[in-house]
């Protein structure tokens, strides 16, 4: 809890040292000024949310964590929880989920995925979906910025074209696994993942979970 002067009241975590120190100029591990964040929007709304970087003291290291806030008077109650690591079964949920989506909905689903409002997006998990016929990507929820792109012109950071080798599973076999190495969007690292993938007509859709570190 802190004051709309930047004053660090209480805390129930490891952040106790700061407690009677006046937070205002405090920087996450990229140097953003959070807890102005924090003040500026309790400010302008009662309540709202912050995303930063802090050491999880768990895993030791420096991992995205959001802050959510509400103002009672002079005073901004905030909870922090640093952003989970969806599981492969999660992964997989999601995957049949949009496969329901496109069955139901068509390729109107397609935008959904896309959207961050969409429902197909949530932390680190989020689909894509890959044209069979001409291998272009037509969604993806981690990197908006790969939709119509070709599956043969991206590799992995190993050099490995996963997009390629999901489309021969999802051709040769309707559904799978494949392993490679990606870029997490939460820790800004390149990471293994492991993602699952299902046929559905011309498309093929996938989701997947990282799963750890590249070596």
């Amino acid at each position: 809890m802190i004051d709309v002067d930047g004053n660090f009241l209480a805390s129930g975590g490891s952040s106790t040292t700061l407690i009677g120190r006046n937070v205002t100029d405090l920087t996450d591990s990229q140097g953003r000024h959070f807890i102005r964040e924090i003040l500026d929007g309790a400010k302008a709304q009662p309540a709202g949310r912050v995303e930063y970087r802090w050491n999880n003291p768990i895993r030791g290291r420096n991992e995205p964590k959001i802050a959510t806030y509400r103002r009672v008077g002079d005073r901004i109650l905030v909870v922090g929880y640093y952003a989970p690591y969806a599981s492969f079964e999660l992964a997989k949920s999601l995957v049949w989920r949009a496969v329901h989506e496109l069955n139901v909905s068509g390729e109107t689903a397609i935008s959904r995925f896309n959207n961050l409002n969409g429902g197909f997006i949530q932390d680190d998990l989020y689909v894509f979906v890959i044209g069979l016929d001409d291998g272009i990507v037509r969604a993806h929820g981690g990197q908006p910025r790969q939709v119509g792109r070709k599956a043969a012109d991206l590799t992995d950071a190993n050099g490995k074209h996963f997009l390629l080798e999901m489309i021969e599973v999802a051709k040769q076999r309707g559904e799978g696994e494949v392993s490679y190495t990606f870029r997490n969007p939460l820790t800004l690292k390149n990471e293994n993942k492991r993602s699952y993938i299902v046929r559905v007509g011309n498309y093929l859709v996938g989701a997947g979970a990282y799963v750890g570190p590249a070596q």
